[in-house]
């Protein structure tokens, strides 16, 4: 399925997060890191329409991941900026670098 509509909707609801922003939602486990060269909106859609088959192949790509300790740990380091967007439960989120 491809509804531009919920792709549109998904998009708006995209933002900006700093670290500390994900932190609650990052000690529940809800964190998922998608690769950067992923379209983060084309994940969301995926994870939204339940299209296990893409979301299956990324996550054995190694592209979408549950976020880890060590994840963690470097984003707190680096205090973070994410490109993020929340598919409930998960929050999806990607590193952006800041120029």
């Amino acid at each position: 399925m491809n509804d531009p509509e919920m792709r549109d909707r998904i998009n708006l609801e995209t933002g900006r997060l700093q670290w500390p922003e994900l932190q609650r939602p990052f000690a529940s486990g809800a964190v998922i890191a998608v690769a950067p060269e992923l379209d983060l909106v084309d994940v969301a859609v995926k994870f939204t329409e339940d299209d296990r088959d893409s979301v299956h192949a990324w996550i054995s790509a190694g592209k979408v991941v549950r976020a880890t300790d060590d994840d963690g740990r470097r984003w707190n380091e680096a205090n973070q900026v994410f490109w993020a967007v929340v598919v409930a439960p998960w929050v999806l989120v990607q590193e952006m670098t800041i120029q």
